[in-house]
């Protein structure tokens, strides 16, 4: 159920922390909405080119900002954020409202919302889809967990990068969505680039081939939105590492086996994009998993490289 909000209620001055591949491209666009943005980074020359003006410290973003956003990489980064000495949790305020749009795991979730609830602060997991592309042009879907109230108080901010906004339940609803679905979509981008490497190497006219796919019951985000580009040189950089997919990937298998589901699809993501990394394509987009299967299939590559863009 997508929550009731306030257009009006927007916050005077919004807290960043990670403005890197996604995190850079929300800040532009509440940027570009008219929201001030005070923003940390471990990399701080990143944060002038999304238009946010950088913070001292953590600190300095708590004593600030009614509502901080997070765009981490993993739940121990985003633990670090918060509890180590000089973090978010010991500078809290009574009111204010942290969005964690990074992917967790949704244990640490659950018990980071705990101990903010403590001090007052309303922390809500966002789970983010539609890729670096989805936050470029602010149509990312997004998976909320916690108190709906808060939410709506956010959602004017959530607007700007994203087109839908789900609730899912409770603290830790929003990541464990996002857990899910970012396994589909890790097994579906494998599986395709896996194909469109058969494809090329039985002879087949790659782009008549994704027509086919794309009418048929092997359609997929992938095969729809990746590959079209793919098969012409551009991989769409600026995503999701394929470091961090196999990251994703762990997470969902931990987390179905905490809830007694069997876990019998895991194998492939993790072999392809294991591939990946060990090929030198762990921290390049994990749509370059293509070419680290190419790689194993005798050096294809599905687009001509003499006319590469």
């Amino acid at each position: 159920m997508a929550a009731q909000h306030d257009p009006a209620a927007q916050p005077d001055l919004v807290g960043m922390v990670g403005t890197g591949n996604m995190g850079g491209r929300i800040t532009r666009r509440m940027v570009a909405a008219g929201h001030d943005v005070l923003a940390v980074d471990a990399e701080p020359a990143r944060i002038p080119a999304c238009g946010a003006a950088p913070a001292k410290d953590l600190a300095e973003l708590a004593e600030r900002c009614d509502v901080i956003m997070l765009s981490l990489p993993d739940s121990p980064v985003i633990e670090s954020v918060i509890r180590n000495p000089g973090g978010l949790l010991e500078h809290a305020r009574d009111g204010q409202v942290i969005v964690d749009l990074s992917t967790a795991n949704p244990a640490s979730t659950r018990a980071l919302h705990d101990e903010l609830q403590g001090r007052g602060v309303r922390y809500l997991d966002a789970g983010i889809s539609g890729g670096a592309a989805g936050a470029e042009n602010g149509t990312l879907t997004l998976m909320v967990g916690g108190d709906e109230t808060a939410l709506a108080r956010v959602r004017p901010l959530l607007d700007t990068f994203s087109a839908h906004v789900h609730h899912m339940g409770g603290s830790g609803a929003g990541h464990v969505t996002k857990v899910l679905n970012n396994f589909l979509n890790g097994i579906t981008l494998a599986a395709t680039a896996e194909v469109m490497v058969a494809g090329k190497k039985a002879g087949l006219d790659l782009a008549q081939l994704l027509d086919v796919i794309n009418t048929s019951t092997g359609v997929s985000f992938a095969s729809r939105s990746r590959f079209p580009h793919i098969i012409k040189g551009d991989y769409l950089e600026g995503g999701l590492t394929s470091n961090l997919m196999t990251k994703d990937v762990v997470a969902y298998v931990d987390h179905v086996r905490e809830l007694g589901v069997p876990c019998l699809n895991a194998a492939g993501p993790l072999s392809a994009f294991g591939a990946a990394a060990n090929l030198g394509y762990g921290e390049l987009i994990s749509n370059r998993v293509v070419d680290a299967i190419g790689d194993l299939a005798g050096g294809v590559r599905l687009y001509d490289t003499n006319t590469e863009a």
